[in-house]
């Protein structure tokens, strides 16, 4: 029988020849191919595997089974698949595939978010480009809105597309959009409830503004960014001529300045904004200003009398010690007007200039200020403030300066009437549910995170002045009246409110946050009964997991917690696993300005090096950046990014995907896992090809130890497997089955199993193939729900010899240890001896560069009883492995000639050097082994040393660790004496 592929073979990762293309074939068909392409190249079955497994409705829940959902955080309409979402989709799709096999009933909600300011954006572009003259204000409304749903018909749902290419098996049937009818109907129902329950109120507060897009934005929106500025000292003197005695101490405490003072020495970094003052403030127990409180300044410019007023939330040290306090422009300032009940001067306009008109009157505005941008209000500001006396000092400044990530404007905390939800009973109730365990964060510290925004919980700003988005249910009569209902009928009818009450519906949108949180039940069917009994409401909510970053703990997680217990009285998910960011291979954030952004669709299918230098610059408007980023491109990918497929990216993000850190995302790792793919499929034509005619069906009945030994390997790693999942430890997972695919199966077994393959032991030969195609088949469904592509054709390659009646390894049940055979202790043993052996002659064979036709003489010497029945046992494989021309066992091991030596345990492994090498050659060897032995007897002896270990590490370990130092101590001294031979 031929053996087929060399074992150094399954290794090459350049044996990457192209089959012709194959006819996208059903399930029913594609399960007979029992041939195999030459080489790897998932370019050949990606596209027509997934269009097959979503043409079946294999992804789709089958009512059977414990019920297993997760709910798909809804990318943007707006969006393209990003490293992120790779991320993310693909440790999902990896639990959704497991549970699927668990037998589960699985559900992947899928679903895409409306993205207000995003979507807004894009289809003003959009109009802009078109050179019609079109803008969003001459269409309207109505004529926008109706230009958003046709692009967002045309190109809005590029991400599902894309997410396809990743293998996503989620349900695209039951897909949802955040503005579908069944979502709005839930979002207005979700409103309408929240105020009549006192719960949502429409009322004035502090907001962060984007004044180019002239609407409030959420914190999550805002990009705060060291930026230089400077701090303005400004001389604010005190009314009615008033002065005190100022005392100045050193950080000894000792006095270097008295003098007397009618002014206090305020300091900021935003001057303009002090023409909205309405108070100075100081320290309660600064000294130097003791004697000023209750007394007044009066504010330069204008003439306004403004309080001294003291709060603890000065911070002494800066600056001159003395503050400014404009309530409604900076936060911090109005929450200090709050408890102090100052008054609220907005002096800015909705695109943050300087008010005029009548509005400026009433604040007592300067007629000099009047309707100049903010910048320039400040130099005009700053100018007569020097040219008045009263700019004491201008030092620079680092700050971090608020930005709108979508426009890059500076963000105005701007004083306005929005729409709040009142979160102190909800938050309380939200901050509950996860300190009970109802909720459960994975890494659990991110409960922490949690409970921090939860217990400083402000009221949240939930309007949006947008005109894309769910129009906020509440109309207004001519009198300001406001009422709330589902429809303008509604509102009519409740209030008494005849046809002769002109009603004005508000102009303003929700913001997508909010909708959001309805997700969990408004995907559901809520709060329609037979909507909610056709889409399995009782069955998926809660789900099982979310998956998402730590960035939205609050601004997503807090919110859909907090909702779907208020509005079902349910939790909306049982875990919520939190992933890092992931960076690129330096650590940095992924950004379009570093110019270091990787698309996964770029590592599936490549690209070259001038597309991928046009796609990271396109859009950048500074020649500079634009000219930097290509040439650090340029060095990075100089070739460009060869094609990895859509496995290989997975196989990596899992790998990657350790608890509690950002994932620095290497492409050699991806390269690395492509030529994983790739032994895969060359050890599947290796059974291909040694099974050829040949069939089974069910577990082995094994006749060698080595086939007893894999089984026993492959129980171990299905529990390791098992648990691995329940942590979410999607890394440990990816190793265990890394190493078991190439170490044990790859590696070992094809290796072990050649001379039962070309022996004379007819029932060997079969009972080892049918554990080949066995242990195969089982491998390829662990791997599935990691790489799903590559193990889906290997699959269809080999199940059609062992009688499997699933059409596809996703519906396969996933190898679990209760189901597969017990360990034989004895069998392992024998085969770890083995393995040991047969390293140590193949190690000696390449330090000597001994050719890998030519065979030796094999000696052994010493060593136990269940050595010397092993060495009797394995010796045709021993023969056939190490390509030994004879073994013999030696009495006394100094009756040895000259030999270069080998230990396993207490035996000695002899090759005689006549005619192989010289004796120089071979003591320089045994120097160089006896050298990492003595390293690996030093580790052991300082862990063995260390109080610390000893004390704390579990006692099998400690144990395991003395073992170790006296099995390296037995292959010392065997190499040492047979070098002390060699003189």
């Amino acid at each position: 029988m031929p053996v087929g592929i060399p074992r150094e073979a399954l290794a090459d990762p350049d044996d990457r020849r192209k089959p012709p293309p194959n006819p996208a074939l059903p399930f029913e068909t594609s399960i007979a191919m029992s041939t195999l392409a030459p080489g790897y190249d998932p370019t050949q079955f990606e596209t027509r595997l997934y269009e097959q497994w979503e043409s079946s409705g294999a992804f789709q829940p089958r009512g059977e089974g414990e019920p297993y959902c997760i709910l798909l955080p809804p990318p943007n309409v707006t969006g393209t698949l990003h490293m992120g979402h790779a991320f993310q989709h693909t440790l999902q799709d990896a639990l959704i595939r497991y549970h699927r096999m668990l037998g589960c009933d699985t559900l992947w909600q899928m679903g895409t978010d409306h993205a207000g300011i995003a979507t807004e954006m894009v289809v003003s572009r959009n109009l802009a480009n078109e050179g019609a003259g079109e803008t969003r204000d001459s269409l309207g409304r109505d004529g926008f809105i109706a230009k958003v749903w046709d692009w967002k018909q045309k190109s809005g749902d590029t991400i599902e597309r894309q997410m396809r290419r990743l293998g996503t098996s989620g349900d695209w049937t039951r897909s949802v959009f955040t503005m579908d009818p069944m979502a709005a109907d839930a979002v207005r129902e979700a409103f309408v409830k929240l105020h009549e329950q006192g719960l949502i109120y429409r009322g004035q507060r502090l907001v962060n503004w984007d004044p180019v897009l002239k609407t409030a934005i959420s914190d999550l929106e805002v990009v705060n960014e060291e930026e230089d500025g400077s701090l303005w000292s400004i001389r604010y003197p005190l009314a009615d001529g008033a002065t005190y005695e100022y005392v100045e101490h050193d950080a000894d405490g000792n006095e270097f300045l008295r003098e007397m003072r009618d002014y206090l020495v305020v300091a900021t970094t935003r001057p303009e904004t002090m023409l909205g003052d309405t108070a100075a403030m100081v320290h309660p127990d600064d000294e130097r200003y003791a004697a000023l409180a209750g007394r007044e300044v009066v504010l330069p410019l204008t003439g306004r009398r403004i309080p001294v007023i003291t709060d603890d939330y000065v911070d002494r040290a800066f600056g001159t010690g003395v503050v400014k306090v404009t309530p409604a422009h900076d936060f911090n300032d109005y929450a200090v007007g709050q408890r102090h009940g100052l008054p609220l001067l907005n002096i800015f306009t909705l695109d943050a200039k300087v008010i005029d008109g009548a509005a400026a009157d009433d604040v007592g505005v300067p007629q000099a200020y009047r309707g100049l941008d903010r910048f320039d209000a400040r130099k005009a500001v700053l100018a007569d403030l020097a040219a008045q006396g009263l700019l004491v000092e201008t030092k620079p400044h680092k700050l971090q300066v608020p930005r709108g990530d979508r426009t890059g404007q500076v963000i105005e905390p701007y004083l306005t009437d929005q729409w709040f939800v009142k979160m102190d009973t909800l938050g309380a109730r939200g901050l509950e549910l996860a300190e009970t365990g109802a909720v459960k964060f994975v890494p659990s510290n991110w409960i922490n995170t949690y409970r921090h925004w939860m217990e400083n919980i402000q009221d949240w700003c939930i309007s949006r002045q947008l005109w894309w988005g769910h129009r906020i249910p509440a109309w207004y009569d001519a009198q300001g009246n406001v009422y709330v209902g589902h429809d303008e009928n509604e509102v009519r009818t409740k209030h008494g409110l005849g046809s002769d009450v002109a009603l004005t519906q508000d102009n303003d949108v929700l913001e997508t946050w909010f909708s959001s949180a309805m997700w969990p039940f408004s995907t559901m069917g809520w709060p329609n009964d037979a909507l909610m009994q056709q889409r399995g409401f009782e069955r998926y909510v809660p789900s099982s997991v979310l998956v998402t970053g730590f960035d939205i703990i609050f601004f997503w997680v807090a919110r859909m917690i907090m909702m779907t217990d208020h509005f079902t009285g349910e939790v909306p998910f049982k875990d919520v696993y939190i992933t890092g960011l992931v960076r690129d291979a330096q650590g940095q954030k992924m950004s379009k300005s570093k110019g270091n952004i990787l698309d996964p669709l770029d590592l599936i299918d490549g690209i070259t090096l001038d597309a991928l230098v046009a796609k990271r610059t396109s859009g950048l408007m500074q020649p500079k950046m634009a000219e930097k980023i290509e040439k650090a491109t340029r060095k990075e990918f100089p070739n460009g990014i060869p094609a990895f497929g859509a496995d290989a990216l997975r196989f990596t993000i899992c790998a990657l995907a350790t608890h509690g850190r950002d994932i620095k995302f290497d492409l050699g790792r991806a390269e690395g896992y492509k030529n994983f793919c790739n032994k895969l499929w060359n050890a599947t034509r290796f059974v291909l090809m040694n099974t050829e005619g040949f069939s089974a069906s069910g577990v082995p009945q094994p006749k060698t130890d080595a086939e007893r030994w894999i089984l026993a390997q492959l129980a171990r790693v299905s529990a390791e497997a098992e648990q691995h999942f329940a942590d979410y430890r999607f890394d440990l997972l990816a190793q265990a089955l890394y190493e078991f695919a190439w170490n044990d199966v790859c590696d070992w077994f094809v290796e072990l199993a050649k001379p039962a393959l070309n022996g004379d032991d007819a029932a060997a030969t079969d009972s080892t193939r049918h554990t080949l195609l066995y242990v195969l088949e089982r491998l390829l469904a662990l791997l599935h729900p990691l790489i799903p592509f590559v193990t889906e054709e290997l699959w269809q390659a080999v199940v059609p010899k062992l009688g499997v009646t699933e059409s596809t390894v996703m519906l396969r049940p996933y190898p679990r240890a209760a189901d597969l055979a017990s360990g034989d202790a004895q069998a392992e043993a024998a085969v770890e001896w083995l393995k040991a052996v047969i390293s140590s002659v193949r190690r000696i064979r390449s330090e000597l560069n001994v050719a890998p036709a030519k065979q030796v003489a094999l000696l052994l010497a010493d060593g136990t009883a269940d050595d010397r029945e092993r060495a009797t046992r394995f010796a045709s494989q021993l023969r056939f492995l190490c390509k030994l021309e004879s073994i013999a066992t030696l009495d006394d091991a100094n009756d040895a000639p000259a030999s270069a030596a080998g230990v396993v345990g207490t035996l000695k492994l002899l090759v005689p050097l006549e005619g192989l090498v010289d004796l120089g050659a071979e003591r320089t060897r045994l120097d160089k082994e006896l050298k990492r032995v003595d390293g690996e007897i030093a580790k052991c002896q300082g862990k063995l040393a260390s109080d610390t270990f000893v004390a704390n590490a579990p006692p099998a370990v400690v144990e395991q660790e003395r073992k170790r130092l006296v099995d390296w101590t037995v292959q010392r001294e065997g190499l040492a004496a047979q070098r002390a031979k060699l003189g």
